[in-house]
């Protein structure tokens, strides 16, 4: 196969999957070294930009997922007939902001640095699986510890936590 066709390959893994895929399982279905697969993406992700296609490949952490392009977002919504974007409160953005940056951390921590009872801001973000349970401290009652997820990242444009802006930013 040639690199077109192998791309063309890794291009359809993308659409049929749905999800994200980790880089070593597309190494593993195309049988070519992990390395030698990012640089195939970095390309593929290239020609996607470049042709500027309705579609676009997102890299989170070290997964590749096919997604549409933001600035068709709304057209596309329209589209499909989609009701009104659903927000988060500010209540729920500053829990999700602590646990962004403080990951992973209690429910008590949270309610420390935010001055106030955050179990339904918890239950959202779980609901729409920003946040998800990392563990458990091994302290006594062992508390849970929450991170985020994948979607996080997705949701707010980042390929890595390392992308999140600073604190004083």
């Amino acid at each position: 196969m040639d690199e077109r066709e192998v791309m063309g390959l890794i291009e359809s893994f993308l659409f049929v999957s749905g999800d994200a895929l980790p880089i070593e399982k597309i190494a593993s279905f195309i049988k070519i070294d992990v390395r030698s697969t990012r640089k195939l993406m970095d390309k593929l992700i290239d020609v996607f930009n470049f042709e500027r296609r309705g579609l676009q490949i997102i890299k989170i952490n070290d997964s590749y997922q096919l997604a549409t392009r933001p600035e068709y977002g709304e057209k596309i919504e329209e589209f499909l007939g989609a009701e009104e974007k659903q927000t988060l409160s500010q209540a729920v953005l500053e829990t999700l902001s602590i646990i962004a940056y403080r990951q992973p951390i209690t429910r008590m921590d949270i309610e420390l640095i935010r001055g106030v009872k955050c179990e339904y801001a918890i239950s959202v973000l779980m609901d729409r699986e920003l946040i998800k349970e990392v563990g458990r401290m091994d302290t006594p009652g062992r508390p849970i510890l929450y991170g985020t997820t994948d979607i996080f990242l997705k949701s707010f444009g980042l390929r890595s936590l390392e992308e999140l802006p600073s604190l004083e930013e």
